[in-house]
């Protein structure tokens, strides 16, 4: 009896308590967001680094892109959006270099509305036009954000579960990442179930026809407008007319593309397969990088996202609510889930993810409450806990300088103590969220210059890793060579500590020489890597002393 009333008088505290957290929660998880997108800006370059750029790419590009200051990732071939980007500044299908510029202009024209609101809203400017498309997924972010609080209003902790697991889902995150289509049309389709279900179903099917013009899978969410009662002759014609409706700007679309452009050739082709083909291909292929030495975090993650999608699947499977307009579009998800081809599995972790989206949501809105329902929650929603893997801001910085500003730079000058990396030698810096690295193309230099004319005294530290197993030796340049440090690098950090380092005026070259060449890793990085040179901190720690003259024998 005593504890009964004791948890009944602690009920009221924390319903209040529940109420105060609750809004603070969302409001913090926005302004998470808006700290990530904040270190996707490039100065000079805007957020197009989203874009994802190839810069092996670069020659094919239209004019317009070649005239604007823009991020492009060296020794890499892009990814999808760097097409719809430049569709955007110049929709003008017929335009030649447009068409030499895109894989298949045909294809990707499909998807036409995203370039098309990039283009209006620039008012037909081509930079600015790229600059919106480039932020045009952020924006959606935070709209859907404020839409899917009609299903997840901040009252519970669960409310906050699903609404976080759809909001930081891999796919989700990955289309912010990549500005891609898949966010923006999540959108559309949220909108467009709410106004169904606010039984608006004819302006519904007009949002969900505009939203085929985004992305072709689009209008499946077309199949929440099939009447709830099955026998109902009357509800079946009205979904039929909607779901016309929600089919025929992009049938329309795609007659004036064929009649425009010609045929698209097999692009595209691969998406599609036999039942489960493709789904068992990606298990197949995820458990062969298990098999690796080096698999990492990347199988994991691939792993993490194939029973994620599988517990969603499953649940509208096997608990079948015909009633529920929701269920009958996840269904339809979960159908397409079955029949997606290898083009859409292969990767890390691949674009399934993103693809299948509004049965993420679908699954969050209708897996009951309750304590028994949380297992399956939270396997439905094992994306989240790396999903901040792709959201990785551009590397910008390669070093740190600690120290007293007096010894860390020359007040006069403005110059300061630094280590400068050749791009011949090393790629251009990366980042996560707590590291900072390059990795380096084979045998490398580092060149450690203290612009003082006296020499100074410094602490350094950094870090090597590696995809493969591998010896690094450390070595000054010059006539002695001398070895400042010496080992073996694998996946796991190496840390090195280098105390008491004398740098003289002027440059100081340290050089990096491994044992074996430059590989590709396993993770499906384009370029040949040998290891990475990480969290490089100087930490200037006083004046040098002068060495003392050697004496001269007479």
């Amino acid at each position: 009896m005593a504890s009964e009333l004791l948890v009944a008088s602690l009920i009221p505290f924390y319903q209040r308590s529940a109420s105060r957290a609750l809004p603070l929660a969302y409001a913090a998880t926005v302004a998470l967001f808006v700290w990530i997108c904040v270190q996707f800006y490039v100065p000079g370059k805007g957020f197009t680094y989203l874009v994802m750029f190839g810069g092996n790419m670069s020659e094919r590009y239209i004019p317009a892109l070649k005239a604007i200051n823009y991020y492009q990732e060296p020794d890499s071939t892009g990814y999808d959006a760097q097409y719809y980007a430049q569709i955007a500044m110049r929709p003008w299908l017929s335009n030649r270099a447009l068409g030499a510029a895109v894989d298949s202009l045909p294809y990707r024209a499909r998807r036409i509305l995203f370039c098309w609101t990039a283009y209006g809203l620039a008012g037909g400017d081509p930079a600015w036009a790229l600059h919106i498309y480039a932020v045009q997924n952020i924006v959606c972010w935070f709209l859907l954000a404020a839409v899917l609080l009609y299903w997840f209003p901040p009252t519970l902790w669960g409310n906050f579960f699903r609404w976080f697991g759809v909001m930081f889902s891999f796919g989700l995150c990955f289309s912010v990442r990549g500005s891609l289509v898949d966010g923006p049309s999540l959108l559309l389709i949220a909108v467009g179930m709410i106004l169904a279900e606010r039984g608006r179903s004819w302006w519904a099917a007009g949002v969900l026809g505009l939203a085929g013009l985004g992305k072709e899978t689009n209008i499946i969410a077309g199949a929440t407008f099939a009447p709830a009662n099955a026998r109902d002759r009357r509800g079946w014609l009205r979904a039929i007319a909607q779901g016309l409706m929600v089919v025929a700007p992009l049938v329309v679309w795609m007659v004036i593309l064929k009649l425009w452009l010609g045929n698209g050739g097999d692009a595209g082709a691969r998406n599609f397969s036999l039942p489960l083909v493709g789904y068992f291909n990606k298990w197949v292929e995820t458990w062969a990088v298990f098999k690796t030495d080096d698999a990492g975090s990347i199988g994991l993650w691939s792993a993490m996202m194939l029973v994620a999608l599988t517990a969603q699947c499953l649940f509208f499977v096997l608990r079948p609510r015909w009633s529920e307009a929701w269920w009958r579009a996840g269904i339809g998800y979960a159908v397409l889930l079955v029949v997606l081809g290898d083009a859409v599995w292969e990767g890390y972790p691949g674009a399934a993810s993103r693809v299948l989206l509004p049965m993420t949501l679908a699954f969050n809105i209708l897996v009951p409450r309750g304590r028994s329902w949380w297992l399956l929650l939270l396997l439905g929603n094992l994306t989240v806990f790396f999903s901040s893997d792709t959201l990785k801001p551009p590397g910008r910085e390669s070093f740190r300088l600690e120290g007293p500003r007096a010894l860390r730079m020359v007040e006069a000058t403005g110059r300061t103590v630094e280590a400068v990396f050749s791009e011949q030698e090393w790629y251009l810096p990366e980042r996560s969220r707590f590291d900072y690295w390059r990795w380096s193309r084979g045998a490398s230099e580092v060149v450690l210059r203290n612009p003082h004319p006296f020499p100074i005294q410094a602490d350094i530290a950094f870090d090597l890793k590696s995809s493969d197993d591998r010896n690094v030796i450390v070595r000054a340049a010059g006539a002695d060579g001398n070895i400042l440090w010496k080992g073996e690098t694998v996946r796991t950090l190496r840390g090195v500590v280098l105390n008491g380092v004398r740098l003289p005026p002027g440059d100081t070259v340290w050089r990096f020489d491994t044992d074996k060449a430059a590989q590709f890793p396993s993770n499906g990085d384009p370029r040949k890597v040998t290891f990475s040179l990480r969290n490089l901190e100087i930490r200037v720690v006083g004046k040098a002393p002068e060495l003392s003259p050697i004496p001269v024998k007479k």
